[in-house]
């Protein structure tokens, strides 16, 4: 699996990330774990077309103790299995590295 990651968190910044996710209503049913939806436009062409039967496309994000983790994969929540499960293009992959980026700005965060 590939993963983006960023770790030697305090843990005030853990509870701060905690609560700005659930704020934007992005939990899922595991502690700690987010569902990052994927904008429409950086979809691959399958995933366009999967996206009734498959979607939302989302990416994970895992926040530790002392870390974030995000999978570099792109999930549909709908069902496990499906060509349209597949690895993010690397411009989807810099996009959402932004999104983290800027999420851990706004939260006043330095890393």
């Amino acid at each position: 699996m590939r993963y983006f990651s960023i770790d030697d968190l305090r843990p005030e910044e853990i509870q701060s990330i905690h609560a700005r996710l659930r704020d934007m209503s992005l939990q899922s049913d595991m502690e700690g774990l987010y569902w990052l939806p994927v904008p429409a436009d950086l979809l691959e062409p399958v995933q366009r077309e999967h996206a009734a039967q498959c979607g939302p496309h989302v990416m994970a994000l895992d926040v530790r103790e002392n870390a974030l983790q995000m999978e570099l994969l792109v999930r549909a929540r709908n069902r496990l299995r499906c060509e349209c499960v597949r690895y993010a293009t690397p411009e989807l992959q810099q996009h959402m590295i932004a999104w983290v980026d800027q999420l851990l700005r706004d939260l006043g965060i330095a890393f």
